[in-house]
């Protein structure tokens, strides 16, 4: 619900315990899932975390792109950390990512200079260029050689055009991509389905799935803070990206930290580049799964949660890394902005707007006490407790789980998403 590191990858893990089927259905590897489970650490890019799970269906979905190589890659981990992935299933219509979309995204984003969106630099954004204009290379291409060879000529030709004479990067060889990239297709052609049908079989069957978005829903390509934002729809992206009708979701949890951070350039109303930044840095461990980069840190942001909350139709949330703020003499929440001497309870689309929007902050007493080995809500210190609920009035959201600690056992159920009804807001 913020800009992505909410520990999306463990709610999700959590979760799955009682899906059936687990499925992504927009982004690509620049996502990254932490999940620790019995003393071990995986960190996933594609693959969804039910794979941790043999009795778990996994959907890479056909709103994905899909960069073959990097998917390789993290099965081959996994199998060498012993964790199967005979119950993973990729779209056919998944689009995937070839070594001229991440040339290109290099060369764009250095050429943008000042302008520098942020990004990973890992060929999404034009992949996705390439899907919305239509020459686009799907797993059901790369599989048939004919098909690939053909679609490879034609995009390389243009794609080089662009490197040297716009960009002044060297060309990239035809035979290298092709041969390599048509290797990695064989080796994961057994994985691939028409995920829809499977999907909607599924849910024939009453069965429960899961759909775990792979950003943060400001980094919504609609809905996110334009243009620093990824190239998909995590707010409600699911029909489109997994092939699924809208009215088979009766749940949509959202996965909120109790401060905020984000990764590269873009506004961010509520930061801290100062003492409390780097406090709560340190103890969250703020730094990329994928790129390492420190994470900008600021206070918990009220109006960016309800900004996600409408967009994305959130009827329950989760809210992480309570334990963070463990050690601070008072905690705050950000409840609105003045702008231009108005108070205001909206996200402005303006980036002028917003960057002349000051916070609005309530404060909180905080808490010194250990409460990573909290079991139950009535365990943690009052000021802990308060502070929890202050956060749920203010999103206007039930609490499903809240947690004290990145490990599955440290994360606390008060709702079941599962067995009760969505909240009617």
């Amino acid at each position: 619900m913020q800009w992505g590191d909410e520990g999306k990858g463990k709610i999700t893990d959590f979760l799955s315990r009682d899906a059936d089927v687990v499925t992504r259905y927009q982004g690509g590897d620049n996502a990254g899932h932490t999940i620790k489970q019995n003393g071990q650490t995986y960190h996933l890019r594609t693959i969804p975390s039910g794979i941790l799970h043999a009795d778990k269906t996994c959907v890479l979905g056909n709103g994905i792109v899909l960069n073959p190589k990097s998917l390789v890659a993290e099965i081959t981990r996994l199998h060498e950390a012993g964790v199967s992935t005979a119950n993973l299933v990729i779209s056919d219509r998944a689009h995937i990512i070839l070594p001229y979309h991440i040339a290109l995204d290099k060369a764009q984003e250095n050429y943008r200079d000042d302008n520098k969106i942020g990004t990973t630099n890992r060929g999404i954004g034009p992949a996705y260029t390439d899907k919305a204009e239509r020459s686009g290379i799907r797993m059901v291409d790369l599989l048939d050689k004919d098909t690939f060879a053909k679609k490879l000529a034609t995009n390389l030709k243009f794609k080089n055009e662009l490197l040297t004479k716009i960009y002044q990067q060297p060309a990239l060889d035809y035979d290298e991509i092709f041969n390599e990239f048509y290797d990695y297709g064989q080796q994961l052609k057994d994985y691939v389905v028409d995920s829809s049908e499977l999907l909607n079989a599924r849910i024939d069957k009453n069965e429960n799935l899961l759909f775990e978005g792979a950003q943060g829903i400001m980094l919504d390509l609609d809905h996110g803070t334009y243009p620093y934002v990824t190239s998909s729809n995590p707010a409600g992206g699911v029909s489109v990206g997994a092939g699924i009708g809208p009215q088979a979701i009766t749940h949509v949890v959202g996965v909120a930290k109790a401060y905020t951070s984000r990764v590269g350039d873009g506004p961010f109303p509520t930061e801290q580049s100062n003492e409390v930044g780097e406090y709560l840095r340190d103890a969250g461990h703020e730094y990329g799964v994928v790129t390492k980069r420190p994470r900008r840190i600021g206070w918990l942001d009220a109006v960016v949660l309800n900004h996600s909350r409408k967009v994305a139709g959130v009827t329950e949330l989760c809210l992480n890394s309570i334990d963070v703020l463990t050690g601070l003499e008072t905690v705050k929440i950000c409840v609105a902005y003045e702008l231009h001497g108005k108070r205001i309870d909206y996200y402005p689309a303006s980036f002028k707007d917003i960057a002349d929007c000051t916070p609005i902050y309530e404060e909180l007493p905080g808490w010194n006490e250990d409460i990573t080995q909290a079991k139950e809500i009535s365990e943690l210190p009052i000021n802990a407790q308060n502070y929890i609920q202050r956060v749920s009035e203010l999103v206007k959201l039930p609490l499903a789980t809240f947690s004290v600690g990145p490990d599955r056992e440290q994360t606390i159920v008060l709702k079941n998403v599962w067995q009760q009804p969505a909240y009617n807001k």
